[in-house]
This record gives structure tokens, C-alpha cells and sequence, in this order.
């Protein structure tokens, strides 16, 4: 599953994303247009993270 896919299905924008992680939003917009890689391991944790702010909704 992509940054994107999971940041969707947890229903959260870029900026609510960015707020909530403290990821800045351009970076955020970066990885989901493929401007910038996001490292495998920092997507992973990412992924996971959105997950679980998902189930607590």
C-alpha cells in the first residue's frame, strides 16, 4: 500500500497528515507524485501509523 492509499482510507488531507505527523505538507505532496522517493523504512512506519489512526476512527 502506497503513503497515498493509506493517507485515504484513513480519510485524512495532506495538510491534516502533516499536522497530525509532523511531516511537512510539501514533502507529503512530494512522495505521492513521485518528485521525491520516500525511504522503504519511513514508508513502512508511515503506512503503519495511518493504519492505526484508521482503526481509531
Amino acid at each position: 500500500m502506497t503513503i497515498r492509499e493509506a493517507r485515504t482510507d484513513a480519510g485524512l488531507t495532506q495538510k491534516a497528515m502533516s499536522d497530525i505527523m509532523g511531516i511537512p505538507k510539501r514533502t507529503i505532496e512530494d512522495w505521492e507524485c513521485e518528485r521525491r522517493k520516500c525511504p522503504d523504512w519511513c514508508e513502512r512506519l508511515i503506512v503503519a501509523e495511518l493504519a492505526r489512526i484508521k482503526e481509531t476512527k
